[in-house]
């Protein structure tokens, strides 16, 4: 089960047992556990796995138990979303802690490989966001010839900011490891998003696919 707990998004992971502390109406078991001891390749669903079993500081992929089933003209999405044990795989991506907190750090859809490297765009994005001069950003990855994906940020300047490609990297260059860093950064007016507010990365990424590729 994964509950709640202050400092969003960071939740905790219940093994379902009451004598341990669990919530679970059945009385226990740890057949309800929601994460995998590793992250699969990119484009693949992790397994779910029992939560009362020891890990730390690990990488998972959230998933929820539900009665409920998609309707619609997708029924190989459907597939690949619900498995038959009644989970619905959320896409979530998070590290568990030895204290059994799962704190969210991006989609799985969007994480970074590059150069062998794990990198979550989310951890960037809020180091970035947070540079005096910055309004919003978004974390991107496009083809690269040599790492396999380049790490770019799509940025939006504060009203009035007067900030360069070169000054953000040299401040990021204080903060965060090299293979995380933008190589480039594109400044535009606004960040493309749908009807919810979403940032559609895959807009920003189909319109930057080229730019380690094309000399």
């Amino acid at each position: 089960r994964v509950s709640y707990a202050q400092g969003d998004p960071v939740y905790k992971i219940d093994d379902g047992d009451k004598n341990n502390g669990g919530d679970d109406d059945n009385g226990g078991g740890d057949d309800n556990g929601i994460i995998d001891d590793t992250l699969p390749a990119k484009g693949q669903m992790s397994g779910i796995t029992t939560a009362s079993q020891e890990r730390t500081d690990r990488i998972a992929e959230t998933a929820e138990e539900t009665t409920r089933r998609a309707q619609g003209q997708m029924p190989e999405k459907t597939k690949q979303e619900f498995r038959d044990d009644g989970f619905f795989i959320t896409g979530d991506i998070g590290t568990i802690d030895s204290d059994n907190y799962l704190s969210i750090v991006g989609r799985s859809k969007d994480l970074i490989i590059s150069g062998g490297y794990n990198v979550y765009p989310k951890e960037i994005e809020i180091i970035l966001d947070d540079v005096e001069g910055v309004y919003e950003s978004a974390i991107i990855g496009v083809p690269h010839p040599d790492f396999g994906e380049g790490v770019l940020a799509v940025v939006v300047l504060a009203k009035g900011a007067d900030l360069s490609e070169e000054s953000i990297k040299n401040n990021l260059k204080q903060k965060i490891a090299a293979y995380k860093r933008p190589k480039n950064i594109f400044f535009v007016d606004e960040l493309p998003r749908n009807t919810m507010g979403k940032v559609l990365k895959n807009i920003l990424r189909d319109q930057h696919k080229d730019n380690f590729t094309t000399p």
